[in-house]
């Protein structure tokens, strides 16, 4: 299955992803009705599940709120494809069940463009321009928190 880009540039901070006004509520639906709606009013509008956001360097930098990557998430992101991630924005996203994948080629990658992901081979394929990008390996134990949906689902199917 391909998976529709949207294309935001470098240092999308965590106030774009999900602006602090909305943070009186911890209800992911609720949440995903505002994800990136400082960039785009009508995102939300455009967007359907499993599509793909592609950005630059130091995508969810700024707070440390676990809010972004669930947004993210509930609203039917299927994944993130950045050059670089702020540090904390990383773990949220593995430990809130968010695909995240780290290329250097994004600026190749368009908005609009069709993109499949293939976890277990590390590659991802522009189905649209007919390029292919590699990305690192997923460690086993993250690639658990996101089967699990999360590192609260995966310690909930421990327990």
């Amino acid at each position: 299955m391909a998976n529709k880009v949207w294309k935001f540039g470098n240092n999308i901070d965590t106030d774009i992803i999900i602006a602090a006004r909305y943070l009186n509520t911890s209800d992911e639906n609720e949440l995903a009705k505002h994800i990136m709606e400082d960039a785009d009013p009508d995102f939300v509008k455009k967007i359907s599940k499993g599509d793909i956001i592609v950005a630059g360097e130091n995508f969810g930098c700024g707070s440390s709120r676990e809010h972004a990557p669930i947004a993210l998430k509930a609203a039917g992101i299927s994944a993130v494809i950045a050059k670089s991630y702020a540090r904390i924005f990383y773990r949220n996203s593995f430990n809130t069940g968010l695909l995240i994948l780290e290329i250097n080629e994004t600026d190749e990658i368009n908005e609009g463009d069709e993109l499949k992901i293939d976890v277990d081979n590390g590659v991802v394929l522009n189905l649209t321009s007919k390029k292919e990008y590699k990305f690192n390996a997923i460690p086993p134990f993250m690639q658990e928190l996101l089967s699990a949906g999360g590192l609260i689902e995966y310690a909930k199917s421990k327990i």
